[in-house]
C-alpha cells in the first residue's frame, strides 16, 4: 500500500493518545486526559461528557439504582446526588433503601474481610456469622439488630399512615419524612422534591414488613400507580436522560415508560442514556442487553447520545460524579 492510500485509509479516525498524569492531576483533568485512550477509559471520559450536557440541558435526568450499593459505601454520593438535583427521579430496588433508612436509624455496615478475631467477624465462616446475628453482603456485614430496628420504625411509621391507598412512591415520601439523617436517600428526596421509586418493593424488608403489618392493620398500596406518574414525568420533560447503575427491575421500569411516553408527545425514547454495568450481552439478559438493543425498542432515540460503561459502579461512579461537578463548578 502506497503512502496516500495508507493515509486516506486512516483518514477520519482519531490517533489513541495516552493519559498523563501531573503531580497535581485533579478528577476532572484525569477524565478529560481519557477522551484520547480506548477501551473502559474512554468510555469513562464519554460518559462524563454526556452526563454535563445532561446537566447542562433542560434535562429531566433519572437515576436506575440495581443490586444493594448502598452497603457498599453508596449512599453518600446518592444522597448528595439528589441534594443538589444532579437527579431528578430515582428508580431503585428495596435493598438500597431498607440499607438508606438502617443507617438513618444509627445502624451501620461493616467489613468483614481480613478480620480473624474470634471476638469480632471472621471473614469466610458464614455459619459463625449466622450463630452471631450477623448478615453478609458480599464483603460487608450488618447485626440483625439493625433489622430488627428497622422493624419498629417502620411499623411505627404505618400506623401513622391515613386510612388512604398509596402508591409506592407515596408510601416511600412517607417514610422519608420521618427520617432525619440528612445523608438519606429518601430524608434527601423528601427535601428536594425528587421522586423515589420502587417498583419491586415487596422484593425487600420493607415489603415484608408491610406485609406482616397487614395482617393486623390496614394498609393499602397500589403497585400499578407509580406507572402512571412516571410516564407523566416523561411526557412533561423537554429532554431525558437516565444513568443506569447496574440494571435489572430500575433499568426496565425507567425504559418501559420511555418507550411508551413519547408516543404521545411525538418522540422517540430517552435523549441520553449512560449505563455502568458488569454485566455483558452474551446471555440474553436485561442487564447485560446493551443501550444499542434499546434503540430498536424505541426506548433510547436513534441520534441519542448514549454510552456503556464495562465497569463496577462503586469504582465508576463516584469518579463520574467527582468529575462532573468539579467541571461544571470550575465553568460557574
Amino acid at each position: 500500500m502506497g503512502k496516500d492510500a495508507y493515509s486516506k485509509s486512516l483518514k477520519g479516525l482519531r490517533e489513541v493518545k495516552g493519559v498523563e498524569i501531573g503531580a497535581h492531576t485533579s478528577v476532572e483533568e484525569l477524565v478529560a486526559g481519557l477522551r484520547g485512550c480506548a477501551f473502559g477509559a474512554g468510555r469513562l471520559a464519554k460518559a462524563v461528557d454526556i452526563y454535563e450536557e445532561m446537566l447542562n440541558e433542560e434535562t429531566t435526568k433519572f437515576l436506575g439504582v440495581a443490586g444493594a450499593l448502598v452497603p457498599a459505601g453508596m449512599r453518600s454520593i446518592l444522597a448528595e446526588m439528589v441534594r443538589e438535583r444532579y437527579v431528578d427521579v430515582v428508580v431503585t430496588t428495596g435493598a438500597n433503601l431498607v440499607h438508606d433508612i438502617i443507617e438513618a436509624l444509627g445502624e451501620h455496615h461493616y467489613m468483614s474481610s481480613g478480620v480473624d478475631d474470634a471476638n469480632a467477624v471472621r471473614s469466610g465462616d458464614d455459619s459463625w456469622l449466622r450463630e452471631q446475628g450477623i448478615d453478609r453482603i458480599y464483603d460487608v456485614v450488618v447485626h440483625d439488630e439493625a433489622f430488627a430496628r428497622l422493624e419498629d420504625f417502620l411499623r411505627g411509621v404505618f400506623e401513622q399512615l391515613d386510612r388512604k391507598r398509596y402508591s409506592i412512591r407515596e408510601l416511600l415520601t412517607a417514610i422519608g419524612e420521618n427520617l432525619s439523617d440528612r445523608n438519606s436517600i429518601l430524608r434527601s428526596a423528601v427535601d428536594s422534591d425528587v421522586p423515589v421509586f420502587c417498583p419491586a418493593i415487596a422484593d425487600s424488608m420493607i415489603g415484608l414488613h408491610a406485609w406482616i403489618y397487614k395482617q393486623t392493620g390496614s394498609l393499602a398500596v397500589d403497585a400499578f400507580d407509580d406507572t402512571k406518574e412516571l410516564i407523566d414525568l416523561f411526557c412533561e420533560a423537554k429532554r431525558t436522560g437516565a444513568i443506569i447503575l447496574g440494571g435489572g427491575v430500575p433499568k426496565n421500569f425507567i425504559f418501559q415508560s420511555a418507550l411508551i411516553a413519547p408516543r404521545a408527545e411525538g418522540k422517540e425514547g430517552l435523549d441520553y442514556a449512560i449505563q455502568i454495568t458488569t454485566k455483558t450481552p452474551e446471555d440474553g439478559s436485561l442487564s447485560g442487553a446493551t443501550l444499542e438493543e434499546a434503540k430498536s425498542w424505541g426506548k433510547i432515540g436513534g441520534k441519542a447520545k448514549a454510552v456503556t460503561l464495562y465497569c463496577d459502579a462503586t469504582i465508576a461512579l463516584p469518579i463520574l460524579v467527582a468529575a462532573v461537578r468539579e467541571r461544571i463548578e470550575r465553568k460557574n
